[in-house]
């Protein structure tokens, strides 16, 4: 197989729908002109195209106002926006032992600055969070729970529902990071109790890397991450207080979102269940090719019924970034080595010092099975190779 197989997704996802390159390609050719800022026709179609976006996300996380939709240019962005813009002096935040440093650095430098006190609930080497634990640490000033839905090492589904309705029932506010889940699991955000939605658009969504978003429910303010102009209310010079307003200072990233439109649309007419199911039977063809072969040790749930497309892994005696350098360089096979931006994670499923990190495999919508094989194959045969090296 000459071909080059892509296992980043989990990082972004590629290669995107077609739809998504002639949305981009005709905003920038036929359009150009900046969303809300302008009365003329182009400006007038840029507001359109961003107006589209926002639709359709909310459609898919089941959001009766668009408005609360805020795009982003990525999820860390909206994640920093809805922790810094909740967060008081003398808050407490309940958070797992398994988050992206997206949602610990913020954290930490709030704490690290006397701001917050902050509570990391550990979870089990399969990086699953209980629910029973996180009530067991809320207080009576606890402001916010953070949570991941979908781990980006192991890919482990947390049981946000649950978690959501007890943190409501606490009086908190809940986040859900959704970075790893957006497009590939159904999320319904009142229906799960959740208060603040990030997502990330250039993964699951299929959308172009500098997008993403925070979906803001109903009761929730913030204070603005930014201020500047909106084009909106340019005789004051104070921020708006409408949505998404007050929340979207600067020029939107019109091609981008152009991008994202086309690749929800893309999922939404595929149906998330329809995404779920196929990556779900490629997970498990990739965990059972993982599991055949000698010196291969996988982390996380190793059950596709409980984790995402992402599956981490070690081969013995081989750094995990030397094992990507050969999988890229002879098979032309692309994985994520290291620690992924998630040292909480490699600490809780002990891959933090022993190994420096794993090698991860992120599927997406596009891979195939045979590339599952191939893969497994290749695996087989640098083993085969090493210890006929070693027995000589």
């Amino acid at each position: 197989m000459n071909e080059v197989i892509y296992f980043d997704n989990a990082a972004t996802s590629h290669p995107k729908p077609e739809c998504v390159y002639r949305a981009v390609d005709h905003f920038l050719r036929e359009i150009g002109a900046s969303p809300g800022r302008a009365g003329h026709r182009l400006g007038l179609w840029a507001s359109q195209v961003v107006l589209e976006a926002r639709e359709r996300l909310a459609g898919l996380f089941h959001v009766n106002d668009s408005s609360r939709v805020i795009l982003t240019g990525n999820c860390t962005e909206a994640l920093n926006l809805a922790i810094k813009g909740s967060l008081r002096p003398g808050d407490h935040v309940v958070t797992s032992g398994v988050e992206h440093n997206s949602v610990m650095r913020p954290l930490r430098g709030l704490e690290s600055a006397g701001t917050i006190e902050l509570t990391v609930v550990p979870c089990t080497r399969e990086g699953w969070l209980s629910p029973v634990d996180v009530e067991k640490r809320l207080k009576a000033n606890t402001r916010l729970v953070v949570v991941t839905h979908a781990s980006n090492v192991v890919g482990t589904v947390q049981p946000v529902g649950e978690i959501g309705r007890l943190t409501r029932k606490r009086g908190a506010l809940f986040l859900v990071d959704a970075a790893q889940s957006a497009g590939l699991e159904p999320i319904d955000v009142p229906g799960l109790g959740i208060d603040l939605l990030a997502f990330s658009g250039h993964k699951g969504l299929l959308g172009p890397q500098g997008s993403g978003g925070l979906v803001v429910n109903e009761g929730v303010e913030l204070v603005p991450l930014k201020e500047g102009g909106t084009g909106s209310r340019s005789q004051h010079e104070t921020q708006p207080t409408h949505l998404p307003d007050r929340y979207e200072s600067g020029t939107l990233n019109g091609p981008g979102i152009a991008g994202l439109a086309a690749g929800v649309g893309y999922l939404q007419e595929m149906g998330v269940d329809a995404v779920k199911a196929k990556l779900k039977e490629l997970t498990a063809l990739l965990l059972a090719e993982l599991s055949r072969t000698p010196g291969v040790t996988i982390y996380g749930p190793r059950d596709p019924d409980r984790q995402t497309a992402v599956v981490s892994f070690t081969l013995a005696g081989v750094d995990t970034g030397e094992l990507e350098g050969i999988l890229d360089r002879r098979f032309g096979i692309m994985v994520r080595s290291g620690l992924h931006c998630s040292p909480a994670a490699h600490r809780t499923i002990g891959t933090f010092r022993r190994t420096r990190g794993t090698a991860r495999v992120g599927l997406g919508l596009f891979n195939t099975a045979d590339q599952v094989g191939y893969f497994g194959r290749c695996l087989r045969e640098l083993q085969k190779e090493r210890a006929g090296s070693h027995g000589a």
